[in-house]
């Protein structure tokens, strides 16, 4: 039985969709054989040893006090401490770069194989959650993704916006392979459409509150679409304390608080529930280089069409990976408040093409986009990392 150490910088469980794929991926590798021991950060609430979907776990401790670049680094050094006692794993299962760089430069040291899953890169991200943050900082970060991929055996993401993006950093392509996120059919099924008689329609969000969202488009379209008709949105989701304040500032500005309810994240298992209670599901994704050029796989979008409500979404390449234009979705210009609110009162209005969108959207999303499908592929690439030569 191959061992695998599986490393991430992100609290595992949580409300994340990060959590959500690290954990699919782990059932995936445990089915497939794979003896597999996870390494995340504690929250200090969980146990520092534990065992999830068949997989040992162990949490490093953080001082949450500190800043995410001294954690991030913190966790990455405490990562290579456990190889250096433990270095009996055939492949390094990596997601960042935060301990990445060290476990591949030290491959060929310890004799595992290496995989890079790449999800999204801090030289692109960071600056959102931190604006301001220095550029020649952001710069030496990217020198260190592209030295960490450079070094990886074998790399996945999750869309073709991202293999592309990989690719022209000068990594071969055969080297990258997509596995799209998915979406479990035991925990997400069509239920029917509710009946917009007597009753005001939910437009829900449901996901971070980061800038790259593209939240705001919803909430300066709202105004326009109540003019029209009532309607309620509900915004569930995870946010630094200066997003929640430029939110509710936001909204308090267009005068629309008794038109928004805005909920901490809810654990994933509440999810479906929220979906049904919903008449339209949103993912305003904003034109920026975080989706537009690194690209990314939407798990709220592929759970919006597994539960069988209408999408409007964002007109970008890493939605149409997943959704048919006019087919499962409508689809608005990107940063376009005025053609979200178009688009949204078609949906309100149109009881029948909200129906026909979302019964093709759940037969979709539940035939080709399953975590099943994703591991089956995730497995693949491990048998071939196994059996190839080392790089």
């Amino acid at each position: 039985m191959s061992r695998v150490l599986y490393t991430a910088f992100d609290v595992v469980p949580s409300p994340k969709g990060a959590s959500t794929h690290i954990l699919h991926n782990i059932r995936g590798l445990v089915n497939g054989q794979f003896d597999v021991h996870l390494v995340t950060p504690n929250d200090g609430v969980l146990p520092t040893e534990d065992t999830i979907e068949g997989a040992r776990v162990t949490r490093i401790s953080q001082d949450l006090s500190q800043n995410f670049l001294a954690r991030a680094s913190h966790f990455g050094k405490a990562v290579l401490n456990h190889i250096i006692l433990y270095h009996e794993y055939d492949v390094v299962h990596y997601r960042n770069i935060w301990d990445g760089l060290a476990i591949a430069q030290n491959k060929k040291r310890f004799g595992y194989k290496t995989l890079f899953e790449v999800n999204g890169l801090p030289s692109i991200e960071l600056k959102y959650h931190y604006p301001g943050i220095d550029s020649e900082l952001l710069a030496k970060i990217k020198e260190q993704e592209i030295a960490t991929l450079h070094l990886s055996d074998a790399i996945i993401c999750p869309s073709n916006v991202t293999r592309d993006y990989i690719a022209s950093l000068g990594l071969p392509l055969k080297l990258v392979t997509v596995i799209p996120n998915g979406v479990s059919p035991s925990d997400f099924s069509a239920s029917p459409l509710p009946s917009r008689a007597d009753r005001i329609p939910t437009l829900l969000y449901i996901g971070t509150l980061a800038d790259w969202q593209g939240l705001e488009v919803v909430v300066k379209a709202l105004p326009k679409i109540l003019e029209q008709r009532a309607v309620r949105l509900h915004i569930v989701g995870r946010g630094r304390s200066r997003q929640r304040k430029f939110l509710a500032k936001q909204i308090r500005k267009l005068g629309v608080e008794e038109s928004v309810i805005v909920q901490p994240a809810v654990p994933h298992h509440e999810i479906p529930a929220l979906i049904a209670s919903a008449d339209i599901c949103v993912a305003p994704l904003g034109f920026n280089d975080r989706n537009v050029t690194q690209g990314a796989c939407p798990i709220k979008v592929l759970e919006y069409m597994a539960g069988g409500r209408p999408l409007l979404a964002s007109n970008l390449p890493i939605v149409r990976e997943l959704a048919r234009e006019d087919v499962d979705a409508l689809l608005f210009s990107p940063n376009d408040p005025e053609d979200f609110a178009k688009q949204a009162l078609l949906l309100l209005n149109d009881f029948d093409l909200s129906k026909r969108l979302a019964d093709s959207a759940s037969e979709r999303a539940l035939t080709k986009f399953t975590w099943h499908e994703s591991q089956k592929k995730l497995v693949k690439v491990y048998g071939k990392l196994l059996s190839a030569p080392n790089r």
